[in-house]
């Protein structure tokens, strides 16, 4: 079947083709799209040899059941069946609009479940390494000219490592980070408030690591840049408050540095710290509590990663796996 030809020949086709550039104002693009899984279709029902006009009043639910089979033999990803059947159904509903059919046979038909992508999570050993990365590259590089220029080399790599403790200690979100002021710490009781999402505030405990390198952060800011309560945590060479962004590329030349993956975001070491705690035997509520998450059911798919980190400590360890 020549590529347009089904389009040209078969009325139906062709006026639900027109109704897509016309009504809905679709592009070239979509609509190829459209035709593409249509002709699919065609294919599946009649072969490859068939010609137009089809005979679309023959295709009942065993029909649109068999094209869905015939998808997911052929490998098709769930996202890509799911995208195939939609098509296939805004077709028919337009096709029983006009009259072409009495009935959508691919109306109700279930699409496939998507598979839930699981969080990329760093291994321990793997964090450490980043979480040392700031300090090695401070010793790696050539010392700058002047006494101000290190002062500020000093003081950002104490701030990055102070970020990457803190993200990596609390799980809170770069966006709840970046928002941190001098007065949202208290190191003697070694917590921080957090303000999350609905700007809902919760306490953050703090680990004995995060905690030294928070001090010794705000120990190393040059004297310019000394600030009040209200002060920004981190700062940037400007003195203004380090925005998230400036985080994230941080962090990637980190990853670079300890050898990692840097496609990697700061929202990596939030899903470590889940996951690190729920196989240390953290119970899911605190985990809840400590991730700010509203429902319990956005907190549940870290224990498919903790379930999946079991399996594979099960197959290398079992002499019987």
């Amino acid at each position: 079947m020549k590529k347009g030809g089904a389009r040209r020949e078969d009325p139906a086709l062709a006026h639900f083709a027109e109704h897509l550039q016309g009504e809905r104002n679709a592009s070239h693009h979509t609509i190829d799209h459209y035709l593409i899984d249509i002709r699919q279709f065609i294919a599946c029902q009649w072969g490859d040899s068939a010609r137009p006009p089809f005979r679309w009043k023959e295709v009942d639910r065993f029909a649109a059941r068999k094209f869905l089979v015939s998808v997911q033999r052929r490998g098709c990803a769930p996202a890509t069946t799911s995208r195939k059947l939609s098509s296939l159904r805004s077709f028919f509903r337009f096709l029983l609009r006009e009259d072409y059919v009495s009935a959508n046979p691919f109306g109700g038909l279930p699409l496939p479940r998507k598979g839930k992508r699981l969080p990329k999570v760093l291994a321990v050993e793997e964090v450490g390494r980043l979480l040392d990365a700031p300090y090695e590259v401070l010793k790696a590089a050539r010392e700058p000219d002047g006494a101000e220029a290190r002062r500020w080399a000093a003081y950002a790599a104490c701030r990055d490592a102070a970020i990457l403790e803190l993200l990596y200690s609390t799980g809170m979100r770069i966006g709840e980070l970046a928002q941190l002021r001098d007065r949202d710490l208290d190191l003697l009781s070694g917590v921080v408030r957090v303000r999350g999402k609905g700007k809902k505030e919760r306490l953050s405990p703090l680990g004995g690591p995060a905690q030294r390198a928070l001090r010794e952060a705000m120990d190393a800011r040059p004297p310019s840049m000394k600030g009040g309560g209200d002060n920004a945590l981190f700062l940037n060479k400007n003195g203004g408050r380090l925005t998230a962004r400036s985080m994230e590329r941080m962090m990637k030349k980190y990853l670079l540095h300890a050898g990692l993956n840097t496609e990697l975001s700061p929202h990596a070491l939030r899903h470590s710290f889940a996951t690190h705690l729920l196989n240390a035997g953290a119970d899911l509520r605190s985990v809840q509590e400590l991730l700010g998450h509203s429902s319990l059911s956005t907190t549940q798919i870290y224990t498919h990663v903790s379930v999946e980190h079991m399996k594979k400590a099960y197959e290398q360890a079992h002499p019987r796996a």
